[in-house]
């Protein structure tokens, strides 16, 4: 049997393009921009040579963290923790 973790680390991701990412979030493609460049969104990844995305967890993650009325500060801190877990998942 496999632990939480390890259930994490194997469990399906799904990607969000950015049409599915301003439809989730309610940003506009510029906004979305803005926020990545203040850090209070997380950087898109590469899927190809012309082809991004968001991992869906992070879309739900920023948008609670929002949602909850949590600070600019709060959710950069967030934004750190939610790209260095990209990491951790390889």
């Amino acid at each position: 049997m496999f632990n939480n973790a390890q259930q994490g680390a194997n469990m399906l991701q799904t990607i969000f393009r950015l049409p599915a990412v301003k439809s989730e979030s309610g940003y506009s493609r510029s906004t979305i921009y803005l926020r990545i460049s203040q850090g209070l969104w997380t950087k898109q990844i590469s899927l190809g040579p012309r082809c991004i995305g968001w991992p869906a967890n992070e879309v739900s993650a920023l948008n609670a963290a929002r949602i909850s009325g949590k600070t600019d500060a709060e959710i950069r801190d967030l934004v750190v923790k939610l790209e260095a877990a990209r990491k951790a998942v390889v």
